[in-house]
């Protein structure tokens, strides 16, 4: 007998979303399994007729999976939304095909912040990266307006009260700048609806700039543009999927872009820069 995985897991990995996406969608009514209406937490394979909205969906096989990883550098003024009502620019808008399925966001920033932003194709691997069990780091660089005392840090270090709990700053070091601007990068652990920005406001600073540099092992190049994306080379993808505990997808190694459109750039990865292409605007 083949062995069933939740609805949920299985859209995730053809691309729909992450699996907490899939879940809303499910909950909303609005996926069938072989004809009738699933609830949260109905299973099925991959050879079930699995429909979102009356559409078939295609369900890749685990060992035909093919994760791709792209990295943004995102500027300040675009949305992490695939459409935006008032017709402001998305994160969606210059990404390369995906292929089957769609890119995911992983994880998001608001409209006022810039830098990193990692896209997949697989939905699975976005919900990993993105679960707070994974204690995955995010570093940012900000500048603060405001005094920052020796008292203001070792707050943000122990922790501040906010409205949704208390938060705090796994690490702090000054990078820059004296009197009232001042740089800094922080680190976290989680992903709060503007969680940087809200901890040093409770502790009477403002933030002025803020960039992402980096998300868990993936840090944004100094020569990556603002506006542009860097597709992650299989070696990297793997080790990526290594830290998340998910097996390497199949022929990720074999995978192959169009060399025209794109030229290889070097991309850090932990302490070691695999080769990866960029693509322009």
């Amino acid at each position: 007998m083949e062995a069933t995985e939740k609805v949920q897991k299985l859209l995730a990995r053809a691309g729909l979303g992450s699996r907490r996406e899939m879940e809303s969608i499910i909950s909303e009514g609005r996926v069938s399994v072989n004809g009738a209406i699933i609830d949260l937490g109905a299973r099925a394979t991959e050879k079930d007729k699995v429909r979102v909205d009356g559409k078939i969906i295609s369900i890749p096989k685990q060992d035909a999976m093919v994760r791709r990883v792209v990295a943004y550098n995102k500027p300040e003024g675009e949305v992490c939304t695939r459409k935006d009502p008032e017709g402001r620019k998305t994160v969606f808008d210059v990404l390369p095909n995906p292929g089957k399925g769609r890119w995911i966001a992983i994880g998001r920033l608001d409209l006022n912040t810039a830098g990193l932003l990692l896209f997949t194709n697989d939905g699975e691997l976005a919900n990993r990266l993105m679960h707070p069990s994974y204690e995955l780091e995010r570093e940012y660089a900000v500048r603060v307006n405001g005094e920052v005392t020796e008292d203001t840090l070792k707050s943000l270090r122990s922790g501040v009260a906010l409205e949704d709990g208390m938060a705090h700053f796994d690490k702090i070091r000054h990078s820059g700048g004296e009197g009232f601007n001042q740089w800094y990068h922080v680190t976290l652990k989680e992903g709060r609806n503007r969680e940087v920005r809200r901890l040093w406001e409770a502790v009477g600073c403002q933030v002025s700039r803020l960039i992402r540099v980096r998300y868990g092992m993936v840090t944004l190049e100094r020569g990556l543009r603002r506006g542009a994306w860097l597709e992650l080379e299989p070696k990297a993808v793997a080790e990526i999927e290594k830290n998340v505990g998910l097996s390497p997808s199949a022929r990720s190694f074999k995978r192959t872009t169009d060399s025209t459109k794109q030229r290889k750039k070097q991309f850090k990865y932990k302490s070691k820069k695999p080769s990866t292409r960029r693509t322009r605007r």
